[in-house]
């Protein structure tokens, strides 16, 4: 057993079902908690970035349990990596434990901290955590890593137990948290950003947050299959910025899932493989940061105005369920799923839009911004990534429209100029007869008809060339 380990968390913000956290308790006679707000990541933010709000919240909940647990919990605004070392030799510690990030800069910079520990003499370890199996868990008969979906997840079902779903037994040796003298949190003003970001927005950060929307989640499962395309209806888990800051465990989620059984948690596991999906393609092939995986479609000849993608950032494309979509985004950081798919299909094929531009700007919106679901799914979208969207499918905006949105609900939540068009002409309003109004709405930045033969012919050149 080591004498002192410092336990470094990350994407991980919880106190229950947590690896590095439980396999420090048990391995050491003091643990101690530290959490770096890395100015390498938000030097480069913006003041808004609803993100560090969320993190910001979570962390004094965190503070605030560790302190009831007999602990305290360590706060740095520094550069991660030369943190952690200083907080190391700080500590007296014998060894650093944290849990494994798989993000091409994220594993460059644990790879620099592994190194410089190692030099002070102190240990290293990181633990699988976020995910239910990662890295070459999962591969194919021949050793590879899978780029289509249905044969990853029917490997990823197999291979499932008891085992993989099993929480890790936290609370069994809490008792070997460090006696700290009280530490401060730095105030989001101190870190300079905003501190309202969240201000009328239905998130809650931290565990407590997480743990109400699991609980809330857990009578509407079974129906989740029937809901869950329908943005103008309560259909989504909304766990997803909880997942990404580790506020909830992907194995307490997986496994109720998994024991509940039915079309519903069945179709609700089938997403969280899809995030598992992706994450293996990031963790295979990290060009795909930067890059199509589709190489023949990596640099099509995209007009990319400017204008049009103003136009699309700022909901104003003449197309209400798009525009529906982008100003949900812009005003509260999240979108519905199905909205995403939409809004990324018309920037890249009706905009002819480089579906780079747009996962860029949903990287700085997206609260639940996460780079592996987010680059998987905008490639998706694209046309360029495994197990894609045919290039020849192109979503219609307006039949997409009718079909999740036929009452025109979600649209008069986000496009109110619009509310007094009937359930019909709301989808289409140019298309309303005269004498509707549609407020100051604009006309469609263009038609998509047209658009649509346009993408095909750019998509048909590079696949001609690519053969």
């Amino acid at each position: 057993m080591v004498q002192r380990t410092l336990i470094w968390f990350r994407r991980d913000l919880r106190l229950f079902d947590q690896a590095a956290l439980y396999h420090a308790l048990k391995d050491s006679r003091e643990v101690v908690p530290v959490f770096i707000f890395d100015r390498d990541i938000l030097d480069d933010l913006p003041a808004q970035d609803r993100r560090v709000a969320f993190i910001h919240g979570s962390i004094l909940e965190l503070q605030l349990a560790l302190r009831q647990a007999g602990g305290e919990l360590v706060v740095r605004h520094a550069s991660a990596p030369t943190a952690i070392v200083q907080l190391a030799r700080e500590f007296g510690v014998d060894a650093v434990y944290t849990n494994h990030d798989y993000e091409p800069a994220a594993v460059a910079r644990d790879e620099m901290v592994r190194g410089a520990l190692e030099q002070a003499g102190v240990s290293f370890a990181t633990f699988k955590d976020q995910v239910i199996f990662e890295r070459d868990e999962i591969l194919t008969q021949a050793r590879g890593m899978f780029s289509v979906f249905t044969p990853y997840k029917r490997a990823w079902l197999a291979k499932l137990d008891a085992f993989y779903l099993r929480a890790y037994p936290v609370q069994r040796y809490i008792g070997s948290l460090a006696r700290l003298p009280p530490q401060t949190v730095p105030t989001l003003t101190q870190l300079g950003f905003a501190e309202d970001t969240l201000a009328g927005l239905p998130i809650t950060p931290g565990m407590t947050g997480g743990e109400f929307l699991v609980e809330d989640f857990r009578q509407r499962i079974n129906r989740y299959h029937e809901t869950r395309d329908f943005p103008g209806v309560k259909g989504p888990s909304y766990l997803s910025v909880h997942l990404r800051f580790g506020t909830v465990s992907i194995r307490e989620l997986a496994a109720f899932a998994h024991a509940q059984g039915g079309i519903g948690a069945q179709t609700w596991l089938s997403e969280l493989i899809w995030r598992e999906f992706y994450q293996q393609i990031l963790w295979h092939r990290p060009e795909v940061v930067s890059h199509a995986f589709k190489a023949e479609y990596d640099a099509l000849p995209f007009p990319n105005k400017p204008d049009w993608f103003a136009a699309w950032c700022e909901g104003r494309t003449g197309y209400p369920i798009v525009d529906a979509a982008m100003r949900q985004l812009n005003q509260t950081g999240y979108m519905h799923n199905r909205l995403r798919m939409i809004a990324a299909s018309f920037l890249v094929k009706d905009l002819l839009i480089d579906w780079r531009w747009g996962e860029r700007y949903f990287a700085e919106k997206l609260i639940d911004f996460d780079l592996a679901a987010n680059n998987g799914g905008w490639q998706w979208a694209a046309s360029t990534g495994c197990d894609a969207q045919p290039y020849f499918r192109i979503f219609n905006p307006v039949t997409q429209s009718q079909k999740f949105d036929p009452q025109g609900r979600f649209i008069r939540r986000y496009c109110p100029e619009l509310a007094a068009l009937s359930d019909k002409d709301i989808h289409a309003p140019w298309q309303a007869r005269a004498g509707v109004s549609a407020g100051n709405y604009p006309a469609p930045l263009v038609d998509h008809a047209v658009q649509r033969e346009a993408a095909l012919a750019l998509f048909n050149i590079a696949r001609v060339a690519g053969h």
